[in-house]
């Protein structure tokens, strides 16, 4: 990792992290960040792809922004590992009173490609991610979540009935519908069948 920790410090999530349900990190609010966009990418240091965000000045987006006690880093810095901490206090939109120093998790320039049915986006991931967006922003969010990633031409690997993601949560039907929509609008490529997944998340 690139980025010295010093104690107050956070960083900012727009994928996974931005649902609670996946970390216990106390001191959260919503936030946005300017001058980045997300998209779906993969690397050599995991079989499946996930979100990134690349720098672009005309680009926002919403997420969360919490704290992490000086000792958690190494923890948060393991679960990110195919990340880079880049700083981006100055392009973060928020309500604090004060500037805390805030980092976002960046896959380095060259280090990541393009998703492809040998590492694809899972959909347990996915509807982590989803689930997020509408517990914090409504379902407007959510919608803009989709508007706002580059990459739906990635296939998703529909793994639901076995999700392969550690994190994966339980979505309600509402949930999941709206995924789906989703998903069908975007004309997105959905692996209903992997037989024997050499990999887990």
């Amino acid at each position: 990792m690139s980025e010295k920790t010093p104690k107050d410090r956070y960083f900012f999530g727009y994928g996974s992290l931005v649902n609670r349900k996946t970390h216990d990190y106390a001191d959260i609010r919503p936030a946005r960040l300017k001058g980045w966009r997300r998209m779906w990418r993969h690397t050599d240091l995991r079989p499946v792809a996930y979100l990134t965000v690349v720098p672009d000045p005309m680009a926002e987006i919403d997420g969360l922004m919490a704290a992490v006690p000086e000792a958690a880093w190494d923890a948060l810095d393991e679960r990110e590992r195919a990340y880079d901490r880049v700083a981006a206090s100055h392009q973060i939109v928020h309500d604090m009173p004060k500037s805390p120093d805030v980092v976002v998790y960046s896959i380095p320039d060259g280090k990541h490609g393009q998703p492809e049915r040998s590492c694809p986006v899972l959909m347990s991931y996915l509807d982590v991610v989803v689930q997020g967006y509408l517990q914090e922003f409504g379902e407007d969010g959510a919608r803009a979540f989709f508007s706002t990633t580059e990459g739906w031409d990635a296939p998703i690997l529909d793994d639901r009935a076995k999700p392969v993601y550690s994190r994966a949560q339980m979505l309600s039907p509402a949930e999941h519908a709206l995924v789906d929509e989703m998903l069908a609008s975007l004309g997105v490529d959905v692996i209903k069948d992997f037989p024997n997944p050499p990999w887990r998340d």
